[in-house]
C-alpha cells in the first residue's frame, strides 16, 4: 500500500508550536502518531510533500525524524518550503546512518521504486503567473527542471508513476505530468482557508490530491492500493 500525508510541520528540535494556526492543531504530533501507525503497515509507504520540520539545520530535526521513522512503513520524502534543514543529498545519506533512520529515504532530483511504481517528484514553486521577480521565476524554472530530471530517472518497468510535489502545480507542471503519463500527484502546502485553491480529482490522465495533514484530518491517504 502507498498513503500520503505532508506538511506534519514538527517542531520537537525547536519552539514553533502549530496551534497558532487553529484549535485543529491541538496535539497534532499525537493525533498523527495514532492515526497513522492505525491505517499503515509496516511494509507499507508514506509519501511526505515537505515541511517536515521547523529545524534551521538537519542536525538539529534529529528528534523530528526520530519520530517518523518510528512511524509505521517506510517514508519518502520531498522538500517544502520551510525544509530549511534541507541540505546536498550527501549530508542527508549521512545523517540517516549516523542516526539509523532506515525507514525515511528523501527525494532528492531521483526516484524510488515501491510496489512497482515509480515515485517521482520535486518541491514545485509558485504558480508562474505569480513569479514577478528574475529570482522567483529562476527558482521556478529550476523546479520544472528537477521535476523533469526525477520523472526521467523512473525505471522503465514501472507500472504505475506517482509525481510527489509541495506546491500545487499550475498548468506548465501539469502539462509536464500529463506529458509524461504520470498516473498520480500528491502535494501540500495548502493550509485552513487555502483548502479551496485546491486542485482535485482525474485531470488529462493525472489524479491529483492534497494531502496536508490538517485538511486530511491528520490521516493518511491512500494513494494506491492492492
Amino acid at each position: 500500500m502507498i498513503y500520503s500525508l505532508s506538511d506534519l510541520h514538527l517542531s520537537f528540535g525547536t519552539n514553533k508550536p502549530m496551534n497558532v494556526f487553529g484549535r485543529n492543531w491541538d496535539g497534532y504530533e499525537e493525533k498523527i502518531k495514532k492515526n497513522w501507525n492505525n491505517i499503515v503497515k509496516r511494509d507499507d509507504y508514506v509519501l511526505v510533500c515537505g515541511d517536515v520540520s521547523w529545524a534551521m539545520y538537519i542536525d538539529d530535526a534529529a528528534l523530528d525524524f526520530s519520530y517518523i521513522n518510528e512511524l509505521n512503513g517506510t517514508k519518502i520524502i520531498s522538500k517544502g518550503n520551510h525544509d530549511y534543514w534541507w541540505c546536498t543529498h550527501n549530508k542527508q545519506k549521512n545523517f540517516i546512518e549516523k542516526h539509523g533512520f532506515e525507514r525515511i529515504c528523501f527525494l532528492h532530483n531521483n526516484s524510488y521504486m515501491a510496489e512497482g511504481v515509480g515515485i517521482c517528484g520535486a518541491r514545485g514553486w509558485l504558480a508562474g503567473e505569480l513569479c514577478n521577480s528574475d529570482e522567483d521565476k529562476k527558482i521556478y524554472d529550476r523546479e520544472l527542471q528537477r521535476l523533469e530530471l526525477s520523472i526521467k530517472s523512473i525505471p522503465a518497468e514501472a507500472e504505475r508513476k506517482i509525481a510527489m510535489l509541495h506546491y500545487p502545480p499550475d498548468l506548465t507542471f501539469m502539462k509536464m505530468l500529463s506529458d509524461y503519463k504520470i498516473d498520480d500527484c500528491v502535494y501540500g502546502h495548502l493550509h485552513a482557508g487555502a483548502h479551496k485553491n485546491a486542485i482535485y480529482g482525474c485531470l488529462d490522465g493525472v489524479r491529483y490530491n492534497l494531502t496536508s495533514c490538517d485538511y486530511l484530518g491528520f490521516k493518511p491517504l491512500l494513494i494506491k492500493g492492492e
